[in-house]
């Protein structure tokens, strides 16, 4: 999948094919204007918001949606009053969202390259967004190195992605594919991207990566990250008051439901946090 403001590009950039297979295109135009759409993103603006207000944060914030190719979750921060700014590797997609920018009234930023390299400068992002990406780039180390370069001390990193732990996903029109052995896996992907664009809904760059919650969480605690929320976690704060936060509550506090939970979960979800700056 994709997620889905002057215009600037990196040294990177120009090394990849940043046209859009048609029916791709089109079916990126649309699904990022569709109710569903709209509201899954509205969810996870007020996921992110409200976590941060449980650390005592209040913004605006300094927002970057990587891979956001329409930017419609970009456009929800900015009209909630945050500085955002809308990163894909899609020229296509980040024309229409600069159009629906600017019809909307929003000052945004639009950057046409490759996330394992952006010109955002260091330390300067309090929220950086990451949402159905990582599984498309070959490179998702550096993806990940990029956007902990990107964020302040404290700053809240949102991820979702393939989960090899479940058996459904949409990244493939094929049933329990993420269970396929590795061998399996890449002669599908090597048929996507040439006679059966089909089987990976036409995505120029198919998913070749898949993770758990907890190889994410162990990579991050590499690059600077000391706190991580999970599914669970998230369903607390989006529910909070109800009987579901009151039973996410109490399964996050067994080890067994913990990880239970990840294998009916369709994909992996990770909120982490940057260490905070110390002293000395």
């Amino acid at each position: 999948m994709t997620s889905e403001n002057a215009g600037h590009a990196t040294s990177r950039s120009d090394q990849f094919d940043t046209s859009t297979h048609d029916q791709f295109f089109q079916y990126y135009r649309e699904k990022s204007q569709s109710p569903e759409t709209i509201i899954r993103f509205e969810r996870l603006a007020e996921l992110i918001l409200n976590t941060l207000k449980e650390e005592g944060r209040e913004g605006p914030f300094r927002v970057a949606d990587v891979g956001g190719g329409a930017g419609t979750l970009a456009r929800i921060f900015a009209r909630a009053g945050h500085c955002v700014t809308c990163i894909d590797l899609s020229k296509d997609l980040l024309e229409v969202g600069r159009r629906r920018a600017e019809e909307d009234g929003l000052e945004m930023e639009f950057i046409n390259c490759s996330a394992t390299s952006t010109p955002i400068p260091d330390a300067s992002l309090d929220i950086c967004v990451v949402p159905e990406l990582l599984e498309h780039v070959v490179e998702w180390r550096e993806c990940l190195d990029e956007a902990a370069r990107m964020l302040r001390h404290g700053g809240l990193l949102y991820l979702s992605t393939t989960n090899k732990l479940c058996p459904v996903q949409e990244e493939f029109t094929l049933p329990l594919y993420s269970w396929y052995p590795g061998f399996l896996k890449r002669r599908y992907e090597r048929l996507a991207v040439t006679t059966r664009p089909e089987v990976a809904n036409y995505a120029k760059y198919p998913a070749v990566n898949w993770f758990t919650f907890y190889s994410l969480r162990k990579y991050l605690i590499t690059r600077g990250f000391s706190r991580f929320l999970d599914r669970l976690d998230m369903i607390e704060i989006l529910s909070q008051g109800s009987s579901k936060a009151s039973l996410a509550k109490w399964m996050r506090r067994i080890p067994f439901f913990r990880v239970a939970v990840q294998f009916v979960t369709d994909g992996s979800y990770v909120i982490a946090f940057k260490a905070p700056k110390t002293n000395g």
